[in-house]
């Protein structure tokens, strides 16, 4: 048990490739491209290997490319995969050791393969492969002993990862762009519950980090959690996304308004997962657009108070003038007294109608003031307010 414990341990080696010779710069050296199209010539170059015997046919057909070395390193054998990828006929492999096909390489490797695989099963080494044409691609290259004709041998099997390094680096600069996004980024599984979400998520709710929302259902992030088990549901029920506004609850119970977007997850197999959210503060522009809409309801007050000033004013005027006339004739005739002191009442009426349309039409900001209180016990009747000139 012991022994198929050790043999199934793996060996991991990384190494960087070498520095830039000639003046060129690490980028025009490494260029971490799959290979160039190659010529009919060099796609015509593995043609001309020999494959006779179980062995031979063995080795074409291994998928990766195969290097068998000597313990010094020096090549002894290779496949069409291999000149496939390294641009170089099996002759010439044969001509060069393993240093010369990986950057960074040197004795020491060949001393640690060796010492390692004496009780391990494989080594792997992550490295930068070489070009006749001075190009590399990343590579991962496993290592085991072989034993081929009596003689012990290091075969190196080389696969070329760059498809697979630059959808790593993909993923890695996505996943960057999304934990430093400004929006809130979650993602929920199938019964609405967060398995992610990016650090803006926590700040919006008010929690220390983006893992204390791990297996939090959706519902209890929002105020109205029926609108949000709607919401959920529309997707399950084949909607492909939903979009829309509602109020959303803090941790410590502060109610603020976001803008949801929610899409469902797909697996590769076309699959329903999950779901994806994407959460906006819009509290700002709530607050924005509630000032911007009071702030019109106050200039159409003020533009209606200075037209009601405007048509009072002209038969206000007409009447003050009637009235001031009619008590000089009063005067004149001696007419009843009692007459005369209505005249006179409503005269000191209209100069306070003056004085009120006067205010009026000055008035710059609308603001009101209690008029009458509410009666006690008498929730029906609500308060009365006018307006503070």
């Amino acid at each position: 048990m012991g022994k198929r414990s050790e043999l199934s341990k793996t060996m991991r080696i990384d190494l960087i490739p070498d520095a830039p010779e000639n003046g060129k710069s690490g980028k025009e050296k490494v260029r971490r491209l799959s290979a160039p199209k190659r010529t009919t010539q060099q796609m015509n170059l593995s043609s001309t290997q020999q494959v006779d015997s179980p062995y031979d046919q063995l080795l074409q057909s291994i998928y990766d490319a195969v290097l068998i070395t000597d313990f010094s390193g020096r090549i002894a054998d290779a496949n069409r995969r291999a000149v496939d990828f390294l641009l170089r006929q099996t002759h010439q492999l044969r001509s060069m050791t393993i240093f010369d096909v990986i950057s960074g390489a040197d004795e020491s490797l060949i001393e640690a393969l060796r010492e390692n695989l004496k009780l391990e099963r494989y080594a792997l080494i992550q490295a930068y492969c070489v070009r006749s044409d001075g190009t590399m691609f990343p590579s991962e290259i496993a290592v085991n002993r072989v034993c081929l004709e009596g003689d012990e041998r290091l075969c190196f099997f080389l696969r070329d990862v760059t498809v697979r390094r630059q959808a790593e680096e993909m993923l890695r600069t996505e996943h960057t762009a999304i934990q430093n996004a400004g929006d809130g980024i979650a993602v929920a599984d199938l019964l609405a519950v967060l398995e992610y979400s990016n650090p803006a998520v926590a700040r919006m709710w008010g929690y220390q980090t983006a893992d204390d929302l791990l297996g939090v259902p959706v519902q209890n992030l929002m105020d109205d959690k029926a609108a949000a088990t709607s919401m959920v549901q529309s997707l399950v029920d084949g909607q492909k996304s939903w979009i829309g506004e509602m109020p959303a609850r803090r941790a410590d119970g502060g109610v603020f308004d976001i803008q949801v977007s929610v899409a469902r997850n797909i697996n590769s197999d076309g699959e329903m997962v999950g779901f994806v959210f994407s959460f906006i503060d819009i509290g700002d522009r709530k607050r924005a657009e509630e000032a911007l809409r009071e702030t019109e309801r106050h200039d159409v007050m003020l533009e209606s108070l200075g037209a009601a000033c405007h048509h009072l004013g002209q038969p206000a005027t007409v009447l003050m003038g009637n009235l001031e006339l009619m008590q000089n004739r009063m005067a004149v005739s001696g007419e009843n007294r009692s007459m005369e002191q209505l005249v006179q009442s409503s005269l000191e009426a209209m100069e306070r109608l003056k004085e009120v349309l006067d205010r009026l039409n000055s008035v710059h900001e609308y603001k009101t003031t209690t008029y009458t209180e509410q009666p006690i016990g008498r929730d029906d009747i609500g308060e009365s307010r006018i307006l503070d000139i």
